[in-house]
């Protein structure tokens, strides 16, 4: 009698013991979850400034301690310029080359920008400050922040939870699964470098195919709302913001919608990283909430302890932030420089052309130049129409967010992940992305104006 007691009072504190881990599992999903969203998708306005934390995070950094984020700049650009040659990886391939060598430049001209000495020419605004202000510490500082938020917004259940109620929405039309809508999310509150980041992680989890990720990084990975807002205010748009916003938002989507269904991306292979264990998202068709929440709670359970898990992102950020940082400054450099003192855009334009005349875009010339320049600078266009006729400036505003992708940033930090797209890949797809969003967004532009 007495053992069956005994018995009984064992199995009850097993049953409490394990009642009370699956608690502690649940509040580890609902609080990591939750702080992540507040930090990437809640806005707030702060010091005058409407944006998400992250952003005001950064932007305290830099306003109240320039001198800091200086030092910080440097020793990302030192190391990133030293990573390769380190690692010996500089001389794997041709492509490996060439970007270890743009590192050694971008560190040359960091340089020069940081400690205030070097030619002219690099001291144009709207080339050396310009990247160094708008791009290289803003971008340097938001990857590593921005990693120890995603670890809690990706890793605690939530893109899985996601995951399962989006299926019947993003696999049929984007080819992507659903937890892919968080870096849609992700993109277009924050910033391409956390949706890219977002992309790469879960790409070397084994949640994503090679060609997923591609679809998700060259459709998904765009500029955030403050961008937006920025080439809104170039343009004097801001009569028009909503029209504006919505407008790119749904070109943006559908364009990606086509591009993953045609060459180049429909060619990469539909295959997990190498080395990684296979993790495709589960269809599921009946009982969706009980098997979203059974998702999250595995994926919760299988997290390291959380102060490791915020250290290996934080990590992984800080390693991509310099491999990033000075491929921006040089590339972006020399797009910078192309456009400004060369007339290679100018050539490059007509190949556009005969759409703008077909298309009847006011200024066809003028707006076949610009939107060549987006694949320099995602900026650019904007900056040379800025007297040209509404219409004209809607289209441009609107190409210049849907085209994604741009040397100056985004195929610099694509580069540096794992994701497996070639710069001539990537030239063909923003090829594709400028042409179809000019086709679709025309029309709507002149029912607008």
């Amino acid at each position: 009698m007495e053992l069956q007691r005994s018995t009984e009072v064992i199995v009850n504190e097993s049953q409490q013991t394990v009642a009370k881990f699956e608690w502690s599992i649940f509040l580890k999903m609902i609080v990591c979850s939750l702080i992540g969203i507040v930090s990437f998708f809640i806005t707030f306005e702060w010091n005058g400034k409407s944006s998400i934390l992250l952003d005001h995070l950064v932007s305290a950094l830099i306003s109240f301690t320039p001198m800091l984020v200086n030092g910080y700049v440097l020793v990302l650009l030192v190391l990133g310029a030293a990573y390769p040659f380190i690692t010996k990886t500089w001389n794997k391939s041709t492509v490996n080359t060439v970007l270890s060598l743009f590192k050694v430049v971008g560190l040359a001209v960091g340089i020069m920008l940081i400690f205030n000495f070097g030619p002219a020419i690099l001291f144009n605004p709207e080339i050396g400050p310009f990247l160094m202000e708008k791009l290289i510490k803003p971008v340097g500082l938001v990857i590593p922040i921005g990693s120890v938020f995603l670890a809690l917004l990706v890793c605690y259940g939530l893109l899985e939870f996601i995951g399962i109620f989006m299926q019947p929405i993003m696999k049929p039309i984007f080819k992507t699964p659903g937890r892919s809508a968080v870096d849609a999310v992700a993109s277009f509150v924050g910033s391409y470098s956390v949706g890219l980041m977002l992309t790469n992680r879960v790409y070397k989890e084994g949640k994503y195919t090679a060609k997923e990720a591609a679809i998700i990084a060259t459709g998904f990975s765009t500029v955030s709302a403050t961008f937006m807002l920025i080439v809104a205010k170039t343009l004097g748009l801001m009569e028009h913001w909503n029209a504006f916003f919505w407008v790119a938002l749904v070109v943006t989507f559908a364009v990606t919608a086509i591009t993953a269904r045609i060459y180049p991306l429909n060619r990469i292979k539909d295959e997990y990283a190498e080395g990684t264990t296979p993790q495709p998202e589960k269809i599921v068709k009946k009982g969706r909430f009980k098997a979203a929440w059974t998702e999250a709670v595995m994926a919760t359970k299988s997290n390291p302890s959380l102060p490791k898990n915020l250290l290996i992102h934080l990590k992984d950020g800080f390693i991509m932030a310099m491999g990033v940082i000075p491929s921006i400054l040089s590339i972006g450099l020399l797009g910078l420089l192309l456009a400004t003192y060369t007339p290679i855009f100018d050539w490059v334009a007509y190949l556009f052309a005969p759409f703008t005349f077909l298309l009847q875009i006011p200024e066809p010339m003028l707006a076949a130049k610009a939107v060549s320049l987006s694949i320099a600078e995602m900026f650019l266009p904007a900056m040379l129409v800025t007297q040209s006729a509404l219409i004209t400036k809607f289209i441009i505003a609107v190409v210049s967010i849907s085209s994604i992708l741009f040397f100056s940033a985004v195929i610099p930090v694509i580069l540096s992940t794992s994701i497996p797209l070639t710069i001539r890949q990537m030239i063909i797809i923003w090829f594709e992305r400028v042409v179809l969003t000019m086709i679709i967004v025309t029309p709507i532009a002149y029912l607008l104006f």
